[in-house]
């Protein structure tokens, strides 16, 4: 402890931190307040700082010593975290208490809402969250042969760097394919093809384990073989990607297929290693029950679910409500959805309700065309990251001009699901400013332990 902590004085240069941002920096402010970003830095700290980036009005630093530690620091459980040369940058939260994680993020969530959305909730729902280790069911893990040490790296990139790290372990892998990693780079190692490997994506159903090995060259029968026998003594099954993600398939055809489940409503869902699924099992179980809980769908509604993908939410709607419609932007998705859909109706106790699934370029709603979608008294939203400003929009242009709805009416709840607060806060401003819809409750959910990344869901009614 230093001399400056025992007596509570700090050196003029020592930074108070006052909050953290949404890339897991600490930040401050200077005497004459510009704003400093602190890697490494929690909230509540005295610290001191290297500055290696300044613009006019911030400065970017990296932690030098702490001078007031916060109570919520705690040893990263992984070797590989840090913010020195060639640290692991899969996670950026580690040294921060689980739990004060959340907090944090459900901070995020309410300040950006109110500061870019100008809507505060009317109750704020407890967060989400789940197992902080073992969650990450799905990855994508660089690979590269490094001449000069003669070995090859398999993992995440170093922090701030196109550099593989070097990964022995990896705690927020599940415990079978944290094991893998150093027989995966004895394998690639092995490999005639080693040059020309530069990807493993990794994808886990309930029962499989699948990689995908993308290839910039054709594979060598010897090399196919070594992944055969890989995967035997593994209990893996190998995808191969010689090009682009439509090019992926089935190295056996007689492999398990890949499927996650959803018990709660009887839903098995059909997979490929390639499409977007939830990373986290756990959460995303415990995420469909809340929002269709506050969904509230009934038997005599009908409900439209936007950006619908294979079908996470429209298929536990279906086995709720009295007809649904999917929604997405890809043809080649929605057949999927369809096919999932079809493969869930046998052996039921009761059928799904009728469902629809339609694609649609939801980034050029408009209102004649939600319009064209008729009347629908819920709706299911979970956009990507860019949100859903033009369907946002396109309510709110039919809310100011009751002209144009031609007995159109708006759903009476809407449960929006955002992978991105920023995103989320502006599409409820819409909905809440000019849509004529109250924000009734949002909360955050923690779908990646340990990263700075906001998951959160809101609840809007008319108001």
């Amino acid at each position: 402890m230093t001399e400056a902590v025992q007596n509570k004085t700090w050196p003029d240069h020592a930074l108070h931190i006052e909050s953290m941002d949404l890339d897991a920096q600490g930040v401050a402010h200077r005497p004459d307040g510009k704003v400093v970003f602190v890697e490494g830095a929690l909230p509540f700290e005295v610290v001191s700082a290297n500055v290696h980036r300044k613009k006019n009005n911030w400065e970017q630093a990296s932690l030098m010593e702490i001078y007031q530690e916060s109570s919520q620091r705690v040893r990263p459980q992984c070797p590989h975290f840090g913010l020195h040369a060639g640290a692991c940058g899969g996670c950026k939260m580690q040294h921060l208490d689980a739990f004060a994680q959340v907090a944090i993020k459900q901070r995020a969530l309410e300040d950006n809402l109110w500061h870019l959305g100008k809507v505060k909730a009317e109750t704020l729902l407890r967060p989400i969250q789940g197992p902080s280790w073992g969650y990450r069911y799905r990855a994508r893990l660089s690979v590269r042969y490094v001449t000069k040490k003669g070995e090859v790296l398999v993992g995440f990139h170093e922090r701030k760097s196109r550099y593989v790290a070097d990964m022995r372990s990896c705690s927020v892998l599940p415990a079978h394919v944290d094991a893998l990693l150093l027989p995966l780079r004895a394998l690639i190692a092995s490999l005639q093809a080693r040059d020309t490997c530069p990807q493993i994506e990794l994808a886990c159903g309930d029962s499989v384990t699948a990689l995908v090995l993308r290839h910039l060259e054709p594979l060598s029968d010897a090399d196919r073989q070594r992944l055969r026998d890989f995967a035997q003594l593994h209990n893996v099954q190998w995808w191969l990607q010689p090009k682009g993600p439509d090019t992926v398939q089935l190295m056996d055809a007689d492999s398990e297929p890949l499927s996650y489940s959803l018990p709660e409503f009887g839903i098995t869902m059909p997979f490929k290693p390639t499409d977007f699924t939830q990373v986290n099992p756990y959460i995303n179980r415990v995420l469909v029950s809340r929002a269709l809980r506050l969904l509230d769908p009934q038997k005599t509604e009908r409900v439209i679910d936007w950006f619908c993908g294979l079908g996470n939410f429209t298929l536990p709607l279906a086995s709720l409500a009295r007809e649904v419609l999917g929604i997405e932007g890809s043809e080649a998705l929605v057949a999927r959805s369809r096919e999932n859909y079809s493969a869930n109706q046998p052996g039921r106790l009761s059928d799904l309700a009728p469902t629809s699934f339609v694609a649609r370029n939801l980034f050029d709603m408009t209102p004649e065309l939600l319009i064209q979608d008729g009347v629908a008294e819920k709706w299911l939203v979970d956009p990507p990251r860019e949100g859903a400003f033009a369907l946002a929009k396109a309510v709110a242009d039919l809310h100011q001009n009751p002209e144009l709805r031609q007995g159109w009416t708006p759903p009476k709840r809407i449960v929006y699901v955002s992978c991105n607060p920023a995103t989320l806060a502006r599409d409820a401003g819409l909905l809440v400013n000019l849509g004529g819809y109250r924000c009734v409750a949002a909360g955050a959910v923690n779908m990646f332990p340990h990263t700075a990344h906001v998951e959160s869901m809101a609840v809007f009614e008319l108001a």
